[in-house]
């Protein structure tokens, strides 16, 4: 199983962000609303599973329902899709990096805000109200408690609690990246995603599916969950961007080097002639 280290991922993480600034509009789109519906169907399948373990698990159940989550992230690196908080790291990069401009940025982030948003909203409407998925006994009741804790956060609190989330899970992206294989991307993806929905700290696709699938319920409001999506999209943003983005740009991009993906490459197709030549 190979790897990358982190500079042949950086440089991995550059092509991917240009990539996906220069997607046709529709493959954009498409794919922006399987990656909010995949990410509501991990939410979902958590919920389903911790809502009705008994209280004697304590945090265990929390455990439980973030080791399933991931689900959801596997979905949109491996299937295919396209997720806000893993744009917000490789197209921020690509951005540092002088690949695209600043308007191509922000329009691929704001398309995939949207694209995200209708495909949560699908789930949780479709899935959650109509099937009833959410919608009665220990799953309501677990949406609704889980809802809550989101809302009750501050403007600050929200926006902090962003930052640490796509911290993980842009690092869960990274990681992804610096696999050439499904197995390796599975185990890249798994544990940061699994330690940011223990954790609880807020993600921004997350919240478009649990705090509408509330609403359709009949609890809060589309105003409510306003106010939690603004400082909650900023700090995921600040999380991914500045965090991961900025940070390893600084650490291996600022200086111009040769392409370690490249010497990598060769490296390895160096290694793949001795071992024919030797069997």
């Amino acid at each position: 199983m190979a790897y990358y280290k982190p500079q042949q991922i950086a440089e991995v993480t550059v092509e991917n962000g240009t990539k996906k600034v220069h997607s046709r509009l529709v493959t954009v789109l498409v794919l922006g609303f399987l990656g909010g519906a995949f990410i509501s169907l991990g939410f979902l399948l958590n919920i389903r599973v911790v809502a009705g373990a008994p209280a004697e698990l304590g945090s265990i159940t929390n455990l439980i329902g973030a080791a399933v989550f991931p689900l959801g992230l596997i979905l949109v690196l491996l299937a295919g899709g396209e997720l806000l908080t893993g744009n917000m790291m490789a197209v921020p990069l690509a951005r540092i990096a002088k690949k695209i401009s600043t308007w191509e940025a922000m329009k691929n982030l704001i398309l995939i805000t949207i694209s995200n948003f209708v495909g949560a909203v699908f789930v949780a409407y479709f899935f959650g109200h109509i099937v009833g998925l959410t919608g009665s006994g220990v799953y309501l009741e677990k949406v609704v408690e889980m809802a809550a804790h989101k809302l009750d956060d501050s403007f600050v609190q929200a926006f902090v609690s962003g930052i640490g989330c796509n911290w993980l899970v842009a690092l869960a992206v990274w990681l992804s990246y610096g696999s050439d294989n499904m197995s390796g991307k599975i185990l890249g993806i798994w544990f940061p995603t699994m330690a940011f929905v223990a954790i609880g700290f807020q993600h921004v696709v997350a919240n478009m599916f649990l705090i509408p699938a509330a609403i359709f319920e009949g609890y809060y409001s589309w105003g409510e969950y306003l106010i939690n999506f603004v400082p909650v999209w900023l700090g995921n943003l600040t999380g991914g961007a500045i965090f991961v983005a900025a940070a390893y740009w600084a650490a291996y991009l600022r200086e111009p080097q040769d392409s370690s993906v490249a010497l990598a490459a060769k490296d390895q197709s160096s290694q793949a002639s001795a071992v024919r030549k030797q069997a």
